[in-house]
């Protein structure tokens, strides 16, 4: 498979060096770059998703007519995280 190159980046100084700075051994500052875009692309991506099922989720309840209250939910979540904590206390 071919690759492609991304587009010149102009950057201010300060920002340059503050990535350099942040390299690890042995790798380039190409590779953060690409790095970090392909981070952002997924980021991305996973936000849309997010924002789809959110989208989903509020036709499906409107469409029932089943609706939950913020406290409600907050209420299952901490339910929720409360399990695991007391099997850990035991």
């Amino acid at each position: 498979m071919k690759t492609a190159t991304m587009p010149a980046l102009r950057v201010q100084p300060e920002l340059r060096q503050a990535a350099e700075e942040m390299l690890r051994p042995g790798e380039t500052l190409s590779a953060f770059v690409e790095d970090s875009l392909c981070r952002n692309v997924e980021l991305r991506r996973a936000q849309q998703e997010f924002i789809v099922r959110g989208l989903a989720s509020r036709d499906a309840a409107k469409k029932a007519d089943v609706y939950f209250s913020a406290d409600e939910v907050l209420q299952e979540l901490d339910d929720i995280f409360a399990s695991p904590r007391k099997k850990a206390r035991k």
